[in-house]
């Protein structure tokens, strides 16, 4: 996921993949060569975002917070699931291996297995492979960067396997947190180097030597290590110990660009895999969330959050009925203390807040339950992956208004879309 451009500012979120097998390598299937030359164009603009605007972003977030946002809003717990500690992905663009590799350590709680401190960073390499293969192969015109999609950890799962955070945590350089400037400037440089080909034909030297930095900056993957006193390769791992199947897991989002309830290419710079996602209306989204909340199922989340009415340090996101710059100094100072009015979310203005760069692929969280405020309103509790440092201990309480208007794709296991979605999305 990447944030992109907004009011004059750079954030980050994300990218995407590609391989040698199928799922992986999308450009060998015909119907991903269909689209326009422009779209290219349009995800090379982000290239050169660094890691650091990970830090932006966060940072630009400060100012949204109300003086007695804690004491204004209660709220009740309805839907609680259980997940992992919430973790700190520090200066890095790695949200969506944080929120995905959260979202399968649910999976094995659901699943009645003992859930696994999953290696993000393990994750976040295997795509930095896998994309810049696919930046090579397109001569430079796909995003780079530190992020990625949802579908990203997935693929990543099935393709490469998995390893515990305490075999690789990816702080190979005296760092306790992951901050990752430097490699990725190192990364673009290097890959650019590369598509000069000065040489007149690319050497099969430059995978290895590229694999040769991350091994540098992230340290080496063993070919087998011990764990709980077996020994397993990453692959077993997953296969053994993580015990899920990647294919059980699939992408929504909502666009009015095509037919709702098929597959559509979700048009964020960081899908550098170029992936499909089922299309749904806004209001099934949310019926989505719902359904698999309540059977027990967590749900990937990747969205934007770089607006005015998301509070990271008060823990709080809604649409206000009035926009921010229509409002009184007054009411802004106040947004967040107690529950608002919102605005109506349509198919309509949820689509043109993506088509004019108000929507973007900023960060990707967890939904993990549902809880009401005091007037009874529902609101999805959400795990976020930058520490603990707000109020509510690294938890967000957002509106089903908000999912509507600023998700840009849900991760949810097949089963858990209710049957007359499903019978519609032909899963």
């Amino acid at each position: 996921m990447n944030a992109g451009l907004k009011s004059g500012k750079r954030y980050r979120y994300g990218n995407a993949c590609s391989f040698e097998c199928p799922y992986l390598w999308p450009l060998k299937n015909e119907k991903y060569m269909n689209f326009k030359k422009a779209s290219l164009i349009a995800l090379t603009g982000f290239a050169a975002i660094a890691s650091y605007a990970q830090d932006n972003l966060v940072n630009s977030l400060n100012a949204n917070a109300s003086a007695k946002a804690k004491e204004k809003f209660v709220f009740t717990p309805v839907i609680s699931i259980n997940c992992t500690d919430v973790k700190n992905q520090g200066s890095s663009g790695t949200c969506w291996s944080y929120s995905g590799n959260s979202f399968l350590e649910s999976e094995m709680i659901r699943n009645g297995r003992q859930p696994v401190d999953i290696a993000e960073i393990y994750t976040a390499r295997c795509v930095y492979i896998e994309k810049a293969k696919n930046y090579v192969r397109m001569h430079g015109a796909v995003s780079w960067g530190d992020g990625g999609a949802l579908h990203d950890v997935t693929n990543m799962y099935a393709a490469y396997g998995a390893l515990p955070q305490e075999v690789y945590t990816g702080l190979n350089y005296g760092t306790d947190k992951n901050k990752f400037a430097e490699m990725q400037d190192v990364l673009k440089g290097m890959l650019d180097g590369i598509i000069k080909n000065s040489n007149g034909q690319l050497t099969p030297n430059w995978l290895p030597a590229f694999t040769a930095v991350l091994d540098t900056y992230l340290g080496k993957v063993p070919e087998s290590f011990s764990y709980k006193g077996k020994t397993y390769t990453p692959q077993s791992f997953a296969k053994e110990v993580i015990g899920l199947n990647a294919n059980d897991y699939i992408e929504i989002s909502s666009l009015t660009t095509a037919p709702y309830y098929t597959q559509t290419f979700l048009p964020v710079p960081d899908n550098w895999s170029f992936g499909y996602v089922y299309n749904v209306a806004p209001t099934d989204l949310t019926d989505i969330i719902d359904n698999a909340l309540k059977a027990g199922y967590t749900v990937g989340w990747a969205t934007d959050v770089s607006e005015k009415y998301f509070s990271w340090k008060n823990g709080v996101a809604f649409v206000p009925e009035v926009p921010f710059e229509k409002m009184s100094p007054a009411d802004q100072a106040d947004l967040f203390n107690g529950p608002k009015k919102e605005m109506t979310i349509t198919a309509e203005n949820r689509q043109k807040a993506f088509d004019n760069y108000e929507t973007q692929d900023d960060h990707g969280m967890q939904i993990v339950g549902i809880s009401k405020d005091q007037n009874g309103k529902e609101y999805y509790m959400v795990k976020n992956s930058w520490g603990v440092s707000n109020d509510y201990k690294g938890f967000l309480y957002v509106t089903k208004n908000y999912v509507q208007y600023k998700s840009t794709a849900l991760m949810v296991h097949k089963n858990a879309v209710p049957k007359t979605l499903a019978q519609k999305m032909k899963l």
